[in-house]
């Protein structure tokens, strides 16, 4: 039977914030995500893919919800039968800088907005040969890719909107920009990063994408703070995960009159400055914003 031939893969990212980068939890030191087969002993998804990652990193997992679910035809292993894989998004407050655990940038370095001045723009520099490849007709085809080209990107003066990161990935395959993509000529210089094995690079683009809009309309970021923490080390998460700066003290306002967090009496002495009051999230906030959301901002990059 065709169904006989269809397997169930379980698929982790797992994210971290750790030193202001946001890290992926891998395995085999790098090349892929947490991964297995769903198995006849696994009680649940979730129970199987805790079951992996804990095998496969050491790693028990806390918070997780179900990322998406990959089903395309054409999404083969090395037997021939079709994979259909279930990820799931995971945050953690327990990361490191050791080799399991690798930067969202090293896969993505386009999508590290953080101005630095000394180093080449990789957006400007993928926009020029995107552009390349959308073509200079006037058709609806070539129209169609420009303005792909344009939204997600943000070229022409539109604004960089970091929650796009899948569509940018997306775009840099169809285009044959990246090492992994069947389009590719010879002679196209492709885009920067690191690649993983099968389509675990666009697995972990969905996830860099889903957290980066559910941080901007659900508390989700609290899950990667400590239980106390300073209003910049919560700045710098939210930074680090969009992939660029905010408005310091439209956040700061923000975040309070949203009542998301609250004193602790506490202060840290490590700001190099005068000590910094110390914070807790307000875990009630989570039954009293049901309804209406919690928005944390990120500013626009033009």
């Amino acid at each position: 039977m065709d169904d006989e031939r269809v397997r169930t893969e379980l698929v982790a990212v797992i994210t971290a914030v750790v030193d202001g980068v946001p890290r992926v939890l891998t395995a085999d030191d790098g090349p892929r995500l947490p991964s297995g087969p769903l198995r006849s002993d696994h009680r649940s998804l979730q129970g199987g893919l805790r079951a992996w990652v804990e095998q496969q990193t050491g790693h028990r997992l806390g918070y997780v919800e179900q990322l998406y679910t990959f089903a395309d035809p054409g999404r083969a292993s090395a037997g021939g039968r079709r994979v259909i894989s279930v990820s799931y998004l995971g945050l953690t407050r327990v990361g490191s800088s050791g080799p399991a655990w690798a930067g969202w940038y090293d896969f993505f370095p386009w999508e590290d907005r953080r101005p630095e001045p000394d180093l080449p723009d990789p957006v400007a520099q993928l926009g020029e040969r995107l552009l390349q490849w959308t073509g200079r007709g006037d058709d609806d085809e070539t129209a169609r890719r420009r303005l792909r080209a344009e939204v997600t990107f943000g070229l022409h003066g539109r604004p960089w909107r970091p929650e796009l990161a899948l569509q940018r990935y997306e775009l840099l395959y169809e285009a044959g920009l990246v090492p992994e993509s069947p389009f590719g000529a010879a002679d196209v210089r492709l885009a920067p990063g690191a690649t993983m094995a099968h389509d675990h690079r666009r697995i972990l683009a969905t996830g860099v994408a889903r957290l980066r809009a559910m941080i901007q309309y659900r508390p989700v970021v609290f899950e990667l703070m400590p239980a106390e923490f300073t209003l910049g080390q919560l700045q710098d998460v939210v930074e680090a995960l969009a992939g660029q700066h905010v408005h310091k003290q439209n956040f700061r306002r923000l975040v309070q009159q949203q009542d998301l967090v609250e004193e602790t009496g506490h202060t840290h002495a490590g700001t190099g400055g005068r000590p910094a009051m110390l914070f807790r999230f307000r875990r009630e906030v989570l039954d009293e914003r049901q309804v209406g959301g919690t928005k944390l901002p990120v500013q626009r990059v033009r």
